[in-house]
This record gives structure tokens, sequence and C-alpha cells, in this order.
């Protein structure tokens, strides 16, 4: 595989979870396990994709804390080009989660603050410019400000370089609105994709149509363990994951799927293998204690492909 040079923007910063022990009881004290690792949605997937070979560069906002300097051990780590725009009299953003025994999430926190200050005037900086120049894949997420989105989309678009998002929540996907048409792929669960259509439900194979009519020319929507959607403008695509019999943190998993499509379409895979590439690097992450699996490489993705089934190609 060609290393291929990749710039992601967006969140990097702490991600703190806490496990229930036994069943969930609501409005009650739960015991548990307390978790705490760098993590974003645009860090895992930098991460992931480092591993995965390429030569990526992460550029977010960062405090001068001690939460952002694990946050740069943790690029180092995974061979991840560390690029931040620190502010030293600030905190880093952080992300608190509380998950079922089973893995599956109760309810979040997001402190993200810090990111309102990443304004498309940071994309002016001539270092900037030149990472954005030789880039072959540009990738952002929803923690970003919509304006900052929109004028990234922009400054990304044409050289024939893929530009992708992730949504990051329903909350914070629809930022993407504006810049839509711009996007090769948006990477987005069904809570997203109802936020960005306005659909109350759809089947599975209604959302390639739903989004495309939003001005969207590529996506991937997941459903849990359900089955997934992938779609370009040409054609579209369903395959289920495989059953696990466990899990050990959902954390990630979106960001995972997201890396493994788009390292397959980078090397030149049809939409059908792209989606597989990426239900089997989300398996790795859902059998990881890690937001971004360390075990994450070409050759487990290969391995693990063999539990995925079939891709379907849709009229």
């Amino acid at each position: 595989m060609k290393a291929r040079n990749i710039v992601v923007f967006g969140g990097a910063h702490i991600d703190r979870r806490g496990r229930i022990s036994g069943a969930t009881a609501p409005g009650a004290s739960n015991p548990g396990r307390w978790f705490e690792e760098a993590g974003g949605g645009g860090f895992n997937a930098a991460r992931n994709l480092a591993r995965l070979g390429h030569r990526v560069r992460m550029i977010g906002p960062r405090g001068g804390d001690a939460a952002g300097d694990m946050v740069a051990a943790a690029a180092a780590a995974a061979g991840v080009i560390d690029r931040p725009f620190v502010f030293l009299d600030r905190k880093t953003p952080s992300y608190t989660a509380i998950l079922e025994n089973d893995g599956n999430l109760v309810i979040a926190l997001a402190d993200m603050d810090l990111y309102a200050l990443f304004t498309p005037r940071r994309l002016q900086q001539r270092a900037t410019r030149e990472i954005l120049a030789v880039s072959d894949l540009v990738l952002m997420d929803a923690n970003l400000p919509q304006e900052t989105l929109t004028a990234l989309v922009e400054a990304a678009s044409g050289d024939g370089r893929l530009v992708a998002g992730i949504a990051v929540s329903p909350a914070k996907v629809v930022r993407y609105r504006e810049c839509l048409a711009g996007l090769d792929f948006l990477f987005m669960n069904e809570a997203e994709a109802r936020a960005i259509t306005g659909a109350e439900a759809a089947a599975v194979e209604e959302w390639p149509s739903l989004l495309h009519a939003k001005g969207l020319r590529g996506g991937v929507v997941t459903r849990g363990g359900r089955t997934a959607v992938a779609f370009d403008r040409h054609s579209a695509c369903i395959a289920a994951p495989p059953a696990l019999s466990a899990l050990a943190d959902v954390t990630g998993a979106g960001d995972a799927l997201a890396s493994g499509f788009l390292a397959a379409r980078l090397a030149g895979s049809d939409l059908a293998a792209c989606l597989r590439h990426g239900i089997a690097a989300a398996v790795l992450t859902l059998g990881s204690p890690f937001a971004a699996a360390e075990e994450m490489s070409a050759e487990a993705i290969e391995q693990t492909l063999a539990l995925v089934p079939a891709a379907e190609m849709l009229s």
C-alpha cells in the first residue's frame, strides 16, 4: 500500500469514560470503573490512518495544560505529526461519557468551548496552506465551527484530493449544511443522518437519496449492529456488520470505520470494498478498550475482513 499525505482538522482532546459494573440504575449511584485517554473524532481517525501506514498531520486547537501534553504524547505514540494551535491560557477540551456494562452509551458531556476559537483565519496561515496543498485527503470533524468547516471545504477542494467529514453528534453534524456539496464523503450514524435530512425515519436503502437531495455527494450511514449503507455519486451498497459476542467499548468505532473506508478509497478500492474495510476497522476497535485500537494495521484489517459479510449493491 502506498503511503499518502493526509491532514486531519478537528477534535484532539481528553476522553473520560465511566463504565457501569452491573445493571444501570438511572437516578442513582452506580458502581463502576473510570478510564481516561486522549481522544476526539478527528484524532481517533488520525491515529488509525497513521497506523495504516499513511503520513498524517493533525491540526486543531489545544490548551496549554497537562491534558494537552497527554494528547501530544498519544500523537507521537501513534506516529501522527502533531501541529496544534496551542492556547496557553486555556484548558484542553474534554468528552466525558457514561457507558453501560455492555459498552453502550448512556449519556455524555462535551466540554468543547475551545474549538470555537479555531476560526477560518487560522486556515490562512502559510504552514496550514502548505500542508493542504500536498495532502491527498483532507478529513475534518464537526467539533469545529460551521464557518471554519465551510472555509476548510472550500480551501481543500480541487487538485483531485478527497475531502471528507466525521459527523461527531446529531447536534454538531448540522454544521456541515453549508458545505455538504463539497464533501466527497460524510460519515454519520442514523441519528446524525436524521439531523441532516429532517427525516423522522427511513429504511437503510433510502438514506442515499435523502442525503443526495441535501447536496451530499457521498457518505456512510451506520446503524449500530444493523446493516450500514455507503454511497457515492454513482452507486450505493449495503453491508451488515458481523455479530460480536462482546463489546469492549463502542467509543471510536465510527471514527475507525471512516479510517478504514478512506484508506481503502485512497488505495483505489470500489465502494463495496471500502465499506467492508471500514466495517473491519470498526470491528477491531469494538474489541479494544481504546478509542483508537493499538492493534490497528492493514494486516489486521485484511484478517478481520473474513468476518465481514459481502456487500450488496443497490440499484
